[in-house]
């Protein structure tokens, strides 16, 4: 039977909702893996996955062989291996101070992060406003600066689940991007493959996030949880609140410029930003036996940041990466800064009633602070500072909508329009939980 008869097979067991086996899931990831499956048949079983879903079973099976598609990394380390991951968002610079407190806490964090596409930001975008740092290390690299410093954020590597790669590209082609199988199986088979001990999970929902409803973020979040602990990961996840930009800041530098802020200087940082990163400190912590529940390793990454420890394991990771060595000394005189700022006001006096995020991080991506298309370079100057959260008080007197950071006064009063009207200003609403475990 030849193998492209035992494909079409495959696609139609899946298209009519019977279950493939562990051995026939292994069967399409290989090939998605070696090619010998065309781009048309990868985007058509994609499409019969979104359309029909998968079972449990399957959704582990198929995470366990993208896993195990490439190189699967092994620690000898004295210490846990730990990560956390974010669906994304407007704002989301979590991951730049909770690594490196969960490294102060004792914890080995290899973070495997992504780029940003559309409104959300991504992770190494941020990096790579600092200059000399390396994103994309060898894996060689990566273990040593991990062994040195405790943490390394750093990008996917061509060794690990080189299936993820192709498959994600494919359904970003189709349409398929939405499915919870597929969003599961890619983002775990890449921290699975990062050989991790426990992971927790920020799972956004709100008008920022890739998933806007709290149902189907709860959905997303219950199954990440499920499949990875099916494949051996513990693994908890929280959702946490997308309704409102997290921090004052939204673009690259000026996000790298705040975390650091928050590193440096805690007991200023924007409360809803340290709140999250805590609570997801604390949950790493427990999961990964470093404390006895999330209350005690939440108190144990407070001290970290507040002590000045996590700042250290920060400052150690950009340098042993190629980032200059007095990064939070002077992070002015290294990252880019725009030549144009501009302050946007609402039109009358009020509180800040509804945000829609989205068209906040659509504001950020049009001066050029993020990409629509992978192939697109990123302005990394760009962005947005100061700005206002649910139910503060705005307009003159009080503060802005936001600053604009921008190449030029044309780019700043376009963004300053498309913000002006994201922003509904009026009564005070009551603010949303910021998190809450699933």
């Amino acid at each position: 039977m030849s193998a492209g008869y035992i494909t079409q097979e495959l696609i139609r067991k899946t298209r009519d909702g019977r279950p493939l086996s562990d051995e026939e899931i292994g069967f399409l990831v290989a090939g998605i893996t070696d090619g010998s499956l065309s781009d048309g048949q990868v985007a058509a079983w994609a499409m019969a996955v979104f359309l029909r879903d998968l079972s449990r079973a399957e959704r582990v099976a198929l995470t366990g062989a993208m896993t195990h598609s490439g190189a699967v990394l092994e620690w000898a380390l004295d210490r846990p291996v730990l990560d956390k991951h974010s669906t994304g968002g407007v704002g989301d610079k979590v991951s730049l101070v909770l690594a490196p407190v969960l490294a102060a806490c004792g914890a080995a964090v290899p973070m495997i992060s992504g780029r940003g596409l559309g409104h959300t930001g991504g992770t190494l975008d941020k990096l790579d406003a600092v200059p000399g740092y390396d994103t994309t290390p060898d894996v060689d690299t990566l273990k040593r600066v991990v062994a040195e410093a405790g943490c390394a954020i750093v990008g996917q590597t061509a060794e690990l689940a080189p299936a993820d790669r192709r498959l994600y590209a494919l359904r970003d082609a189709t349409a398929t991007v939405e499915s919870i199988a597929l969003i599961v199986a890619s983002i775990l088979s890449k921290k699975l493959a990062a050989g991790l001990h426990a992971l927790v999970m920020d799972v956004k929902s709100g008008s920022g996030a890739f998933m806007a409803e709290r149902e189907r973020a709860r959905e997303l979040a219950q199954a990440i949880v499920e499949v990875a602990e099916g494949n051996g990961l513990r693994c908890r996840a929280l959702l946490t609140d997308m309704d409102q930009v997290l921090g004052r800041t939204a673009g690259n530098a000026v996000e790298v410029a705040e975390s650091l802020d928050v590193l440096t200087d805690p007991k200023n940082a924007d409360p809803r930003l340290l709140e999250v990163t805590l609570a997801l400190c604390g949950e790493g912590l427990a999961l990964a036996g470093l404390a006895q529940d999330g209350a005690e390793g939440r108190a144990k990454a407070e001290h970290a940041l507040r002590s000045g420890a996590a700042a250290e394991r920060f400052a150690a990771m950009a340098a042993a990466l190629g980032g200059p060595a007095d990064l939070l000394e002077r992070p002015g005189h290294h990252l880019p800064s725009a030549p144009h700022t501009q302050e946007v006001w609402p039109d009358e006096k009020g509180h800040v009633h509804a945000i829609d995020v989205r068209e906040v991080g659509v504001a950020v991506l049009e001066l050029g602070g993020g990409r629509r298309r992978e192939d697109e370079a990123v302005d990394h100057a760009v962005g947005l500072t100061d700005v206002a959260s649910l139910g503060e008080a705005v307009g003159p007197g009080g503060w802005p909508l936001a600053v604009v950071h921008a190449r030029g006064a044309d780019d700043a009063r376009r963004a300053a329009e498309r913000l002006k009207a994201a922003f509904g200003v009026g009564d005070a609403p009551a603010a949303p939980p910021l998190w809450e475990r699933v």
